[in-house]
């Protein structure tokens, strides 16, 4: 995440002026919408002046852009520490599969308003975020790979396919799933991963 010094809590926003202004950006886009909201109510929201905003991110589209990449790092460090762990692949991709689900589900918001809002973002910002997808993409289906050619996982299915198959369903959770529901994010974390590698399982 982006860092700055912390500031006296002026308003309901809390902790560093970006994080402020981020947690601001947020709540605003999700209940107005990104187009509907001024840089000015994101300022009063944060408890900032426009030119601490400004220090920080040179816009609104800067802030949008940001609110899904800090969750998208977060989990491309996750899966490149469990990727290097010395486990078995099948129990790698388990843990890989897990905290996706877990970390998606606990930003839920972000994630719900990037991809609602994505294409309104410069050209060569979308293209910065799907840069960094692919990268988590390739790590991921480069775990499928060393397990397919282990004889751990079928190898019927080429591992790209796998691999957005699984995200398809990622990408789908905020369509569905409730915080006050019956399942927690633990719980669909570890159903969804228990269900990939059922289907990874030679002889299916």
């Amino acid at each position: 995440m982006v860092r700055g010094q912390r500031t006296a809590e002026t308003g309901a926003e809390r902790g560093t002026v970006p994080e402020r202004l981020l947690g601001a950006a947020t709540r605003l886009f999700a209940e107005k919408g990104f187009e509907s909201t001024s840089v000015q109510e994101v300022v009063a929201a944060a408890g900032v002046t426009k030119g601490a905003m400004y220090h920080y991110f040179g816009s609104k589209d800067d802030l949008l852009h940001e609110i899904y990449a800090r969750v998208l790092r977060m989990q491309t460090d996750h899966l490149v520490e469990i990727s290097s762990r010395e486990e078995p692949v099948a129990e790698r991709v388990h843990a890989a599969a897990a905290d996706v689900i877990v970390t998606s589900i606990a930003n839920l918001d972000d994630t719900k308003i990037f991809f609602r809002s994505m294409h309104q973002l410069a050209p060569e910002k979308q293209r910065s975020v799907r840069a960094e997808r692919r990268k988590y993409h390739e790590l991921f289906r480069a775990m499928i790979g060393q397990g397919q050619s282990e004889g751990v996982f079928r190898d019927d299915v080429p591992a790209e396919l796998v691999v957005d198959y699984f995200f398809g369903s990622v990408h789908h959770l905020g369509t569905w799933y409730r915080s006050q529901g019956a399942l927690s994010g633990t719980d669909v974390g570890r159903h969804f991963a228990d269900l990939l590698l059922a289907g990874l399982r030679p002889g299916v």
